[in-house]
């Protein structure tokens, strides 16, 4: 007779039991379940996210001399406040605010459109040089943006572009950060056999990524094209640099609403900021739902 004997079956719980059973008497089964420490950590930090929002809607409803108080509380002139703001020629508020939608809306486009695509070349295409190229491509993200301000600049300048809504979108419709991010995500998200089965159909690369390739990273999509447009949208520092105040972006207006003759308009400036802010937590609400499952579906196929 064997000296091994298997046990019985009473004595051997099932795997499924051994993996529950872990999960709820080792300190590693805990992470499953949130600790009142964990709640309170989101509350803090919701608290400290949304704060500066609220007082900067606050300050738009009260007058200058409220600006300090504290606690701050609501008043009743934001519109006069609103008003008051709009009505300030040269900042040009509504002009800024649908230049900065157009400028974003088409950026956050070409980076989605562009990024997909040579994120799925990169992952799945075979071509000489590819890791040469994606080399040259992570090696732009270590660039710092100001130090190709310069040189920008004066391409501009030889472009005539200067004070031209194009100066402030076409060096931006690809970015180094959404080629490699497509490409992380095309890895795992579309396997080899998908590939090999479209083009026994008969489907051109082009096909392939449009059908097969661009749905499989709609998740990945949405995720990029927020952070895309937020950045677009709150970006200062070039519009600054090669615009001008006859075509000025939403934080070139707020900047010239900060430029006061003797002192600086807060209500004003903190009801400019406010509307600014609109659009972002609009989109946000807007597409809140599907940003949210992108992740959980990127985690989970990760």
């Amino acid at each position: 007779m064997s000296t091994t004997q298997a046990l019985p079956r009473s004595v051997a719980p099932p795997p499924e039991n051994r993996t529950r059973r872990r999960r709820r008497g080792t300190p590693g089964g805990r992470l499953w379940q949130a600790s009142p420490l964990t709640y309170f950590a989101l509350i803090i930090g919701c608290v400290l996210s949304i704060f500066p929002i609220v007082w900067s809607f606050i300050i738009a409803s009260r007058d200058n001399s409220a600006v300090y108080e504290m606690p701050p509380t609501p008043g009743g002139m934001l519109f006069e406040n609103i008003e008051r703001m709009l009505a300030n020629e040269d900042a040009a508020f509504l002009y800024g605010l649908v230049n900065s939608a157009v400028v974003s809306s088409i950026v956050t486009i070409s980076v989605i459109f562009f990024s997909s695509l040579a994120g799925f070349a990169f992952a799945k295409l075979r071509f000489r040089g590819r890791n040469g190229l994606l080399l040259v491509i992570i090696l732009t993200m270590m660039v710092p943006t100001q130090l190709g301000i310069i040189p920008l600049y004066l391409m501009m300048v030889e472009l005539e572009w200067t004070g031209t809504l194009q100066a402030v979108i076409v060096p931006f419709l690809v970015q180094g950060f959404g080629v490699f991010m497509m490409r992380q995500y095309a890895l795992s998200a579309i396997s080899d056999e998908l590939i090999e089965a479209a083009r026994l159909d008969g489907c051109s690369t082009w096909r392939i990524y449009w059908n097969v390739v661009l749905p499989a990273l709609r998740p990945a999509a949405a995720i990029l094209g927020l952070l895309t447009f937020m950045q677009t949208w709150n970006e200062f520092l070039w519009p600054f640099i090669v615009l001008t105040p006859d075509t000025p972006t939403v934080q070139y207006s707020l900047k010239i609403l900060s430029s006061g003759l003797y002192q600086t308009d807060y209500t004003a400036l903190f009801a400019g900021t406010a509307l600014a802010t609109l659009p972002l937590l609009i989109v946000f609400v807007l597409f809140g739902r599907q940003i949210i499952g992108g992740i959980m579906e990127g985690a989970v196929k990760s």
